[in-house]
């Protein structure tokens, strides 16, 4: 049974950081990609960060760049993203995702909740 679980989410004031950690079971970690993902309030999901399945190349939207750091840990199987001057736009559930390299099969955690606010 393969598991995805993120933590580390929580209330934050603007300029602040947080660090998100995201824990899979029940697969061959170093066979998947790992992204980042977020959903605001009547927004569509969107991609925030996205690390190869070796840790070699990451990608970042346009709108984290130089604010956030995806990292993984293949011997752990997690994967974290450090954010930095958060902003108040930065609220919203954000998800780990697991994408395989080969078949594309993705799993997904709940969420957890980062909230920006003064």
């Amino acid at each position: 049974q393969v598991k995805v679980v993120e933590s580390g989410g929580g209330l934050v004031q603007p300029g602040g950081s947080l660090r998100l950690s995201c824990t899979v079971s029940g697969l061959t970690f170093h066979y998947y990609v790992m992204k980042w993902y977020r959903q605001a309030p009547g927004k569509e999901r969107e991609l925030v960060a996205g690390v190869t399945s070796d840790g070699g190349r990451k990608t970042y939207a346009e709108f984290v760049k130089g604010r956030f750091t995806i990292s993984r840990d293949n011997r752990r199987k997690t994967v974290t993203l450090q954010m930095n001057s958060l902003k108040l736009e930065d609220t919203a559930v954000y998800y780990c995702g697991a994408e395989e390299i080969t078949t594309t099969n993705e799993y997904w955690g709940q969420g957890t909740q980062v909230t920006v606010s003064s």
